[in-house]
C-alpha cells in the first residue's frame, strides 16, 4: 500500500492559489484512477484507488497548511505506513513555474507544511515532488504570493505542470522515487526554470 498526499489549504478562497498545487495533482489522480470519492478521515478528504493492484490512498489534509503533519501522521499510524511509502507533493517557490523536482528525502525547506510533517513523522526520510510557482520579484511579499491565484498568461504552463506531476505520481507508485527523479530531474543543469516535457 502506497499513499500520495497533495498539500494545500481547505475552502473555496483557496482553491486555485499556488499554495494548492498538492491539491490539485491529487484531484488529477483521483480523476485518471477512477478513485473513490473523498472522505473526510484523518483530518482531511481521503480517497482510495487501484494501480495496478495495488491500493493507493489519495490525501488533502484539511487542517490548514501549517498542521499538515497532523493529518499524514494519522494515516501513517491507522495504515501502519512507512515513511518511504508517502509521497507528497506541494509547491516550491525556488522553483521556476513549471518546473518539478523530485527527492528521496530532505529537509523542509522552509515550507511550514513540510515542516510539520518532518516533525510528527519524526524523520525527513520519505519521498516528496516539489512543485515550481516561482517567487515574486520582491522577497519581502512572498507569503502573498502563495496565496494568489495563477494568472491567466500561466495557466498553460500549469496545466502543463499538472500533467506532469500525475505522471511523476503514477511513475512512483509503478517504479519508485528514483525513477522519478531520472525522469523528472534531468532537466536540473539546463537553464533553471525552463520547461520541458522531456
Amino acid at each position: 500500500m502506497k499513499a500520495i498526499v497533495g498539500l494545500g489549504n481547505p475552502g473555496l478562497q483557496y482553491a486555485r492559489t499556488r499554495h494548492n498545487i498538492g491539491f490539485m495533482v491529487v484531484d488529477r489522480l483521483a480523476e485518471a484512477w477512477g478513485a473513490e470519492g473523498f472522505r473526510d478521515r484523518f483530518q482531511g478528504l481521503c480517497s482510495e484507488a487501484r494501480v495496478e493492484g495495488e491500493k493507493v490512498l489519495l490525501l488533502k489534509p484539511q487542517t490548514y497548511m501549517n498542521l499538515s503533519g497532523q493529518s499524514v501522521a494519522a494515516l501513517a499510524v491507522f495504515y501502519k505506513l512507512l515513511p518511504e511509502d508517502i509521497l507528497v507533493i506541494y509547491d516550491d517557490m525556488d522553483l521556476k513555474l513549471g518546473r518539478l523536482r523530485a527527492r528521496a528525502k530532505g529537509g523542509s525547506g522552509g515550507h511550514n507544511g513540510m515542516k510539520s510533517i518532518i516533525g510528527l513523522l519524526g524523520t525527513e526520510a520519505f519521498p516528496r515532488l516539489k512543485m515550481g510557482i516561482g517567487r515574486p520579484a520582491d522577497r519581502r511579499l512572498a507569503a502573498a504570493h502563495v496565496l494568489e491565484s495563477f494568472t491567466e498568461e500561466e495557466q498553460e504552463t500549469v496545466r502543463a505542470m499538472l500533467d506532469q506531476g500525475r505522471e511523476a505520481a503514477a511513475l512512483w507508485v509503478d517504479k519508485g522515487i528514483i525513477e522519478v527523479m531520472n525522469r523528472f530531474n534531468a532537466g536540473e543543469n539546463k537553464e533553471k526554470g525552463a520547461f520541458s516535457k522531456t
